[in-house]
């Protein structure tokens, strides 16, 4: 037997439950991963508790859960060739992650480098997507004063470092719990809330540009600090002030290429990813009660190995 997150019904942490079902196989075309670590995203939550977001990946319960995973390869179907039973590989399969096994087609995974664990690599397919997308979007360079939101969270931790290698200034709100952290990547710290744009001014007279991934407060401030809407991104506030030209650039625009530096990038230690925190399968509610919370730095991970 196998085990599978699932929901029948839409709502909060109390609809997921842990089953036990006979393992899916791979067929033709495919390959199957024995997943060890499956990371948290907040789309996850979203299409979990219905609306918009379950209506965009067509999610009608009963269904899996979770959309990233890293695991080894340990079934290949018929007709597939590059790929080999024993190969340590993440990706993402939406709604499907949260598994003892993942059935996938073998070109949607990446192969992991070997300085990448399980846990980091299996947090990467949406966060370092978007990541990528998001600061590439906007052309950043060094001439630049970018201004990042929720910048110790699993996207915007990535973003930051992202756009500090561009040799762009960068400005990440956070809470005072992770001031610290962020300056020692590089990162000048600001608390969010009430007040933000003369905290804002305090640090940087001049905004450039902002990448929003916490939601209406980032844009607002931004505009007010003169930052065009053309060079604002927000990947959490779709259609606010959308009229001032606010992109939505995120992980669709990314390539598997653009995963694949950015994995490397962690994998070298260039750039890094944290872990929050690690949960056993069977302790899924709990991780979303905790990623639902906030304040986090970098990602949440549930182990099934």
């Amino acid at each position: 037997m196998a085990r599978y997150v699932r929901f029948d019904k839409f709502g909060g942490t109390e609809v997921l439950r842990v089953v036990d079902d006979e393992p899916i196989q791979a067929g033709p075309g495919e390959v199957r991963v024995r997943v060890h670590s499956a990371g948290l995203n907040i789309v996850d939550w979203k299409i979990m508790n219905g609306g918009p977001a379950a209506a965009r990946y067509n999610a009608t319960p009963p269904c899996g859960n979770g959309n990233d995973f890293a695991g080894v390869v340990d079934q290949v179907g018929n007709g597939v060739t590059g790929i080999d039973a024993g190969d340590r590989v993440f990706g993402g399969k939406r709604m499907c992650a949260q598994a003892d096994f993942v059935v996938t087609d073998p070109d949607t995974l990446l192969r992991m480098p070997d300085a990448l664990d399980f846990d980091t690599a299996g947090c990467l397919d949406i966060a370092g997507r978007t990541a990528w997308a998001s600061v590439h979007s906007l052309g950043l360079g060094s001439h630049d004063t970018v201004l990042v939101s929720a910048a110790a969270g699993g996207v915007g931790v990535l973003a930051a470092q992202l756009a500090l290698r561009t040799g762009a200034r960068v400005i990440g709100t956070a809470s005072p719990a992770n001031h610290e952290f962020l300056r020692s990547i590089g990162v000048i710290p600001v608390e969010y809330g009430e007040g933000l744009v003369d905290r804002l001014r305090k640090v940087a007279p001049r905004l450039t540009a902002a990448l929003d991934n916490h939601g209406p407060a980032t844009i607002d401030a931004a505009l007010k600090l003169g930052v065009p809407g053309n060079r604002i991104n927000t990947i959490a506030a779709r259609g606010h002030k959308e009229d001032a030209g606010i992109t939505n650039i995120g992980g669709a625009d990314a390539t598997s290429g653009d995963l694949g530096v950015v994995a490397a990038l962690v994998a070298s230690g260039e750039i890094v990813l944290p872990i929050d925190t690690v949960y056993p399968l069977e302790r899924v509610r709990d991780a979303y009660g905790h990623l639902a919370r906030g304040h986090l730095r970098g990602k949440i991970v549930l182990a099934l190995v």
